[in-house]
């Protein structure tokens, strides 16, 4: 077979095209992945929309699972069969940020199927822009981890999130015992931490979302750590403008959360939300959020509060996830709640966009 169906994003279009183009061929220190599974996340059509994407067209999707099906030939230790994920973060592996755990701030940092950020020449982003919306995927063999047998390709198409959720409470520095309230909390990385709250000593989780029907159904994943929501429907109607979401947390919690993890991607909830931590406490953010915060920085000043953003997960993260999915520590597989054939990428973005109904994690299989 010499060609493969591809989810293509094209120059002046907003919209992922099917098409059938070349497999890829593997060069030296490449592999080719059959790709059995490929997660989808709504902001890459944003970051497509902002001009975020250096190469079009070009195959969407940073996150890929699937099984080794060539190999280059310089590459050593990784048969044919073998399943793996692909690690979507394309760095210099060799300046200081790289080899200090935080690759993902590396000048040259891109993602496979994603987006670039910065201006300098990106030779492995340039050869490797595509991503895993496809039914195959060409990639460094470096940048990819072999997967357990008992981890679905679902699951490790989804590491790249628990990875960032890893890193998200990682960036907290949380005290054992800790208090802990997640914006965004029925999306998809709201999901993955609340999934992983237990294994960084969270006894306690406040959960912010829009709906209480959607919030209620993702308290199970909690386990026994003692979780309460509130629902911003539930809310004033003029929360936004004062302080409602505050007030709200201050109730539950007088003294002040620990930290919050902040995934909300618009609006007023990170500033109320830093407005409800205890003195000491931690804000990290991870959401994107356009919406200028609205504290004073004599208000950081006084009650000694961190923030902090983080946009990416580094490998050591993708592979602490792979650790506690190995040992069954971990089981992640009921927060991929929708699953898409490729020739319906389309609808499956416009859902995830949507959110009319709940969607944890969503994957294509090709």
């Amino acid at each position: 077979m010499n060609a493969m169906l591809a989810a293509r994003a094209q120059k002046g279009s907003d919209a992922l095209h099917l098409h059938k183009i070349a497999l890829p061929d593997p060069g030296p220190q490449d592999v080719l992945v059959k790709v059995a599974s490929a997660g989808l996340a709504p902001g890459m059509m944003t970051l497509l929309a902002q001009g975020a994407f250096k190469h079009l067209p070009t195959t969407l999707g940073h996150e890929a699972a699937g099984t080794i099906a060539a190999v280059g030939s310089e590459v050593e230790g990784i048969g044919i069969g073998t399943r793996v994920r692909v690690h979507p973060n394309l760095n210099c592996r060799t300046c200081g940020y790289c080899r200090s755990d935080r690759d993902m701030m590396c000048p040259q940092q891109a993602m496979i199927g994603h987006a670039a950020f910065g201006d300098l020449p990106m030779p492995l982003y340039d050869r490797y822009h595509d991503g895993g919306l496809a039914e195959y995927i060409r990639v460094p063999h470096w940048l990819v981890d072999t997967l357990p047998d008992t981890v679905s390709f679902d699951v490790g198409a989804k590491v790249h999130d628990l990875a960032n959720a890893i890193r998200a409470l990682k960036c907290a520095d949380l005290p054992l015992g800790a208090t802990l309230v997640v914006t965004a909390a029925t999306g998809t990385m709201g999901t993955a931490t609340v999934k992983l709250a237990r294994h960084f000593g969270v006894s306690r989780l406040i959960l912010v979302g829009r709906s209480t029907e959607r919030l209620n159904a993702v308290r199970p994943l909690a386990g026994d750590v003692h979780t309460d929501i509130v629902a911003l429907k539930e809310l004033p109607s003029n929360w936004a403008k004062e302080g409602g979401l505050t007030r709200a947390l201050r109730a539950l919690v007088p003294q002040g959360a620990d930290a919050v993890l902040d995934f909300v991607p618009e609006g007023p909830a990170t500033s109320q939300a830093l407005a409800a931590l205890a003195t000491g406490g931690s804000l990290v953010h991870m959401g994107a959020n356009r919406s200028p915060l609205m504290l004073p920085m004599m208000a950081v000043m006084v009650n000694c509060w961190r923030i902090v953003g983080t946009r990416a997960c580094t490998r050591t993260d993708a592979r602490e996830a792979l650790t506690l999915l190995a040992r069954g520590a971990l089981d992640a597989e009921e927060l991929i709640t929708h699953r898409y054939p490729l020739a319906e990428a389309n609808e499956a973005v416009a859902a995830l966009q949507n959110r009319t109904e709940p969607i944890w994690m969503a994957v294509v299989n090709p």
